[in-house]
């Protein structure tokens, strides 16, 4: 009797164990796919920068190709998520890694200015981080997601290690051409693992029915716009922009602050990017997930902030690259946490058939900060030095944490009440 009455219930269980191994391979390898990009990635950070000297280009004209890439990135962001959500992940990465190819054979061929702009085009689909933290959010049990989306950071310090480090030693011995060609290459091994091991779609059947009444068209922007009226999506896009605007300034300036200002050579470039790599690696594993479960999401926005507006003052007055290594610490640990935590209140905030579309929107401010950042940085670069830079950014911080300062007490009173 009781061998019978366990038989029906086996193939069940069976089912479930086997479809709950294929979700943690499929996650397993989409950090794979993540960590493989980021390196090819910051491979291309060791190329440009040289790239375009050699070619003639001075600070102002690396801004406007960095605002280039931006712009794409603007407008390609929440087209690709959407696109995401309807066509699965499996379509949506292998486009995203094929652009790479693409991204890197154009940037091999880079023989004059013109060229070096013509490659950036294939950057409206290249976003292979978006894409795989859709996956992990759709994969994922929803009291494992944070804990899930957090591995990401970990594969982007691997790839920023991995990446920076290759490429420097790459581009010193054999060049920006045999660089380029070697992302391309290693581009195309991470298509492979896409078309290989990602299912055709993450979605859960559940959020099949939700699907079918919108509206199809990856580029309607009202259906994008949507998300933008659910609660607290508005007022926290704001804060991403507006604090987030001064340190996006100094990253994009970043490459010609270490070639024109420190004066590192390549490799020595590539051994920074390394460290920047060991310390995101430690934050987002060992910091970050220990801040979430004891303190709440407004209460670690309020300090990503102020100590964001402390690094900015740091700037200002840091004279070689000695103390932007101690500056770095706290830079990443306020980077990171504003990031997790400003993506975390924004995927909350919507549908999970909605993820890859709002995860679109939130690289799209991410492209913004890309778009502007550049020319207002080589602007400030040129006329008034490093110093500006981190002043901007220790002011607009400093303004953002009071506002929000403010808006908690309000909210605290109003509560006591």
């Amino acid at each position: 009797m009781s061998g019978r009455s366990k038989t029906p219930a086996d193939p069940v269980s069976s089912q479930t164990a086997a479809d709950q191994a294929t979700r943690t391979r499929t996650i397993r390898v989409v950090y794979v796919i993540a960590a493989l990009d980021i390196t090819w990635m910051f491979l291309q950070f060791s190329v440009t920068p040289y790239l375009a000297k050699r070619l003639g280009f001075d600070t102002l004209w690396f801004g406007y190709l960095q605002t280039t890439v931006g712009v794409i990135q603007l407008f390609g962001g929440p087209v690709f998520g959407r696109f995401a959500d309807l066509f699965g992940a499996r379509v949506a990465l292998s486009l995203s890694c094929a652009s790479t190819v693409v991204f890197f054979l154009l940037l091999a061929v880079a023989d004059s200015p013109a060229m070096l702009f013509i490659h950036k085009i294939p950057a409206v689909f290249m976003h292979v981080l978006p894409a795989s933290q859709m996956v992990v959010a759709d994969l994922s049990a929803p009291d494992e997601r944070a804990a899930a989306l957090s591995k990401l950071g970990l594969c982007f310090g691997v790839g920023m290690i991995a990446g920076s480090t290759l490429g420097g030693h790459l581009n010193t011995r054999s060049g920006e051409t045999f660089t380029a060609c070697c992302g391309a290459a290693g581009s195309a091994f991470t298509l492979v693992l896409v078309l290989k091991f990602i299912p055709k779609t993450t979605k859960s059947a559940g959020t099949s029915p939700q699907t079918e009444s919108k509206n199809k068209s990856v580029f309607s922007v009202g259906e994008i716009m949507r998300l933008m009226t659910f609660p607290g999506v508005t007022p926290t896009f704001i804060v991403k922009v507006v604090a987030g605007l001064p340190s996006g300034i100094f990253q994009v300036m970043f490459s010609i602050i270490a070639l024109e200002f420190f004066r590192l050579q390549p490799q020595q470039n590539g051994y920074l990017m390394a460290y920047f790599g060991i310390v995101q690696m430690v934050i987002q594993g060992a910091v970050i997930g220990r801040l979430t479960a004891r303190y709440s999401e407004s209460f670690l926005l309020l300090l990503s902030i102020g100590v964001s507006s402390l690094v900015g003052l740091a700037q200002a007055y840091m004279q070689n690259v000695f103390q932007f290594c101690l500056i770095v610490l706290p830079m990443m640990f306020s980077l990171s946490v504003f990031n997790v935590i400003t993506d975390s209140i924004l995927t909350k905030s919507v549908p999970s058939s909605d993820t890859g579309t709002m995860l679109g929107l939130c690289s799209s401010v991410q492209a913004l900060l890309r778009t502007v950042g550049p020319t207002i940085g080589g602007f400030l670069y040129v006329n008034y030095g490093v110093s500006s830079i981190g002043l901007i950014q220790f002011l607009v911080n400093v303004t953002v944490f009071l506002y929000l300062l403010r808006r908690r007490f309000g909210r605290t009173v109003e509560q006591s009440r």
